[in-house]
Formats: C-alpha cells, structure tokens, sequence
C-alpha cells in the first residue's frame, strides 16, 4: 500500500493546499494529512479547529484520512507506515527551503521519498500566513480557503 502524509500547520487551510491534495490523491492508496503541533508557535485555531475544518473539508474522500502530531515528522512518517511525503512548491524560494528539509529527512530515514508538487500559477500567491493575517483584521477570506472551512472562519 502506497501510504503518503501531507505535512503542514494548515492554519487555515487555503485552497492551494486542497488542490495539492486533490493532484496528489490519484497517485497513493492513502493520503494522511498530518496537522504538526508545536507549542512554542503561536496558531490561529486550535488542534481540534484545524482537525475539524479538514475532516469536513476532506469528508466525501475515502483514502484521506486526518491526524494531528508532534515532533519528528519523519517519527511520524514511521508510526503510520508512509514511505511518501507530499509537500506543495509555490515559488523558488519554496523549492530552496522544501529542498533542504527533503535532504535531511532522507538522511533521518531514507525509506521516505519526497514529492514536490507544483502550485498553480493561480495559487501561488495563496499562504495561511497571509489568509491568518487577513483573519485577523476582520477581512473576507472567501476566495482563498475552501466553501467547507468559512463557517468554522
């Protein structure tokens, strides 16, 4: 079974992240989307706002599946048995840092192959920093994060 996580904070999620996942989903049996804690960064939505805005985003996919975790992403690549990692490249900037995280995890544990997949040139300029920003001064998020995830916005 071709088992593969989608790493990332999504707080929020944007629709960039969810069209990565649907480009991806045609190429792996399972795809975990794993929500990374880390509690000394300071996140808009909680755990379980994020867990919840992804399994409703997510809900009509049967080989997705959600988690959260911390540490490693490579000790959790090993608990659920992924030997992919899925990561969306929105500019040259992206790739350099995507690069280099790619190098040492498959150093940590080689078994794990990265896969980088292209943004549409339509959402590149799409963040969750920047959507969070525009949370937070009361703006309309509407176009950039999916229909599912607004009511919990």
């Amino acid at each position: 079974m071709k088992i593969a996580l989608f790493p990332g904070s999504f707080d929020p999620i944007t629709i960039a992240h969810v069209n990565i996942l649907q480009r991806a989903t045609p190429l792996f049996d399972k795809i975990i989307i794993g929500i990374g804690l880390n509690s000394s960064k300071q996140n808009f939505l909680t755990a379980e706002q994020r867990l919840q805005i992804l399994n409703t985003v997510f809900e009509g996919y049967q080989n997705i599946e959600v988690q959260t975790y911390e540490g490693l992403t490579v000790d959790f690549c090993r608990k659920i048995n992924a030997t992919y990692m899925v990561r969306g490249i929105r500019s040259a900037a992206d790739f350099e840092y995507e690069r280099a995280i790619a190098q040492i995890n498959q150093t940590m544990m080689p078994e794990v192959e990265t896969i980088l997949l292209l943004s549409k040139p339509e959402y590149s300029a799409i963040s969750s920093t920047i959507v969070r920003d525009i949370l937070r001064n009361h703006g309309d998020v509407s176009p950039f994060v999916p229909q599912e995830a607004l009511k919990f916005l």
